[in-house]
């Protein structure tokens, strides 16, 4: 085989894997990170083999979509601190994180899980937490934001925040805008006075309880 045949070849296959990334981050965001691979293959125009040649387990698939999606979360957080009011940063940066749950299912499980053997994704969450833990040193500096809130705080934020989307996600869609608004109050030193986004109605929240039922597919 020629050089020229040797390039083509690995072209054709790094375009197969971009191809199978778009496709899981799609698939992913919809339905999951449990979401059949078989589906990600299709989404991708590809076959099932195909996929497991280039990722032959789907922790590395996974990596490879939430890897992207952490270098995003990183780059919130340190365009947050450019923001000329320190609490504004601040909380821009906890709602854009929150809103990017809302969006992405793949997201939602993802920013609160442990990726112990990912290196890709251990170095966007590292910058992430640095610029997360110097936004609330600049906020806590300015009297804006209570002095015993950590950035562990906003992971417990996150995590909250991922249990109410998994109930409410499709019932009550924006409940998940409440409760950002209510822990963010939480966070100021006089207790919060922000407008709060409408409340679930009773329907809603009805639904999304009939939605997690156990033994409910």
């Amino acid at each position: 085989m020629g050089s020229g045949e040797g390039r083509v070849l690995r072209r054709d296959a790094e375009l197969n894997r971009e191809r199978i990334v778009a496709a899981a981050r799609a698939v992913f965001g919809e339905r999951g990170l449990a979401a059949p691979l078989e589906d990600v293959a299709r989404r991708a125009e590809v076959n099932i083999a195909t996929l497991y040649r280039r990722f032959p387990e789907r922790e590395a698939l996974i990596e490879a979509v939430l890897t992207d999606r952490m270098h995003e979360l990183a780059r919130l957080a340190e365009e947050a601190m450019s923001a000329p009011d320190p609490w504004e940063g601040f909380r821009g940066f906890v709602e854009r994180a929150c809103a990017m749950q809302a969006a992405d299912r793949g997201v939602t499980e993802g920013f609160t899980a442990c990726f112990p053997d990912s290196p890709g994704m251990e170095e966007p969450r590292i910058r992430a937490l640095d610029a997360l833990d110097a936004l609330i040193r600049r906020a806590q500096e300015q009297c804006c934001l209570r002095s015993e809130v950590t950035s562990g705080d906003i992971m417990l934020f996150l995590m909250a925040n991922a249990g109410v989307l998994s109930s409410t996600r499709n019932a009550a869609p924006g409940a998940w805008q409440r409760l950002v608004a209510l822990l963010l109050d939480s966070c100021r030193p006089d207790g919060g006075s922000s407008p709060l986004p409408p409340a679930p109605s009773a329907m809603e929240l009805h639904n999304a309880m009939v939605a997690t039922r156990p033994g409910r597919p």
